[in-house]
């Protein structure tokens, strides 16, 4: 998989991709990429790639020519058809779903905007999809972008070592491949994770739930996913469709 990521700040970019999965993935091979800074397209010689707003206003814009040639430089640099992401406040709302099926696609380009914003007409003509990590702002899409593919690549196969981590997570729809025993309607549901422990047994008098050591998988099993039920009524029963008292 090709990750391209068009930005003000490729330093930022690369250094956090070197790191923890991410950087692991590209070392493995399963994943490369590429920051590219955008201002390397401005068409002046002070690379300035941002203008006053028209209708006045606080903030500056970013303008359209230096954004519009950067994504097509960069996409001929691969003949494999790029994915195009917008990060930006108003986009969809990022979700598990979305999540898995980008990382089905070969290659994704990631458009980290600045400023006030990105010219609407820029966007118009290169029709990204406009994805939104939370309902907040933050200075730029860097940190967004660099939270998508950190969801994405750590389901690619063989990033995580073992292919059933990533399938036991929070919103996955998928229940463990060896997970015989658990609830059908439950595992095809988008749920919190259960709680997990390790050692020592007791710590501070707070001891490991005693089903978790019996040794009974098909008990285990059960326990874990009434507790993800549990979990996901109490915390976000929006997941299962239901809607919590005021």
């Amino acid at each position: 998989m090709r990750i391209d990521v068009l930005t003000l700040f490729p330093a930022m970019v690369e250094t956090v991709l070197d790191t923890s999965i991410p950087g692991r993935a590209a070392r493995g091979g399963y994943v490369s990429y590429h920051a590219h800074d955008i201002r390397s397209w401005a068409d002046n010689p002070h690379g300035k790639v941002d203008d006053r707003p028209f209708g006045g206003g606080p903030g500056m814009v970013m303008t359209c020519q230096p954004l519009y040639d950067a994504v097509n430089a960069v996409e001929a640099l691969d003949p494999t058809p790029a994915r195009r992401v917008l990060l930006t406040p108003q986009g969809e709302p990022l979700h598990q779903a979305r999540v898995e099926a980008l990382a089905e696609e070969p290659r994704l380009l990631l458009i980290a905007g600045h400023y006030e914003g990105i010219d609407e007409r820029v966007i118009d003509e290169l029709e990204p999809l406009e994805i939104s990590v939370g309902d907040f702002v933050v200075s730029g899409g860097e940190l967004p972008a660099l939270l998508l593919i950190d969801a994405i690549v750590r389901l690619r196969p063989g990033v995580l070592g073992h292919e059933d981590s990533a399938a036991q997570d929070s919103f996955s729809a998928r229940p463990a491949p060896d997970d015989k025993h658990a609830d059908h309607a439950a595992g095809q549901r988008r749920l919190l994770d259960c709680p997990h422990y390790t050692r020592p047994r007791t710590w501070r008098s707070r001891s490991v739930p005693p089903v978790l050591i019996s040794g009974d998988h098909a008990a285990v099993a059960r326990w874990r996913n009434k507790q993800m039920l549990e979990r996901t009524r109490a915390r976000r029963p929006d997941l299962l469709g239901e809607v919590r008292d005021p």
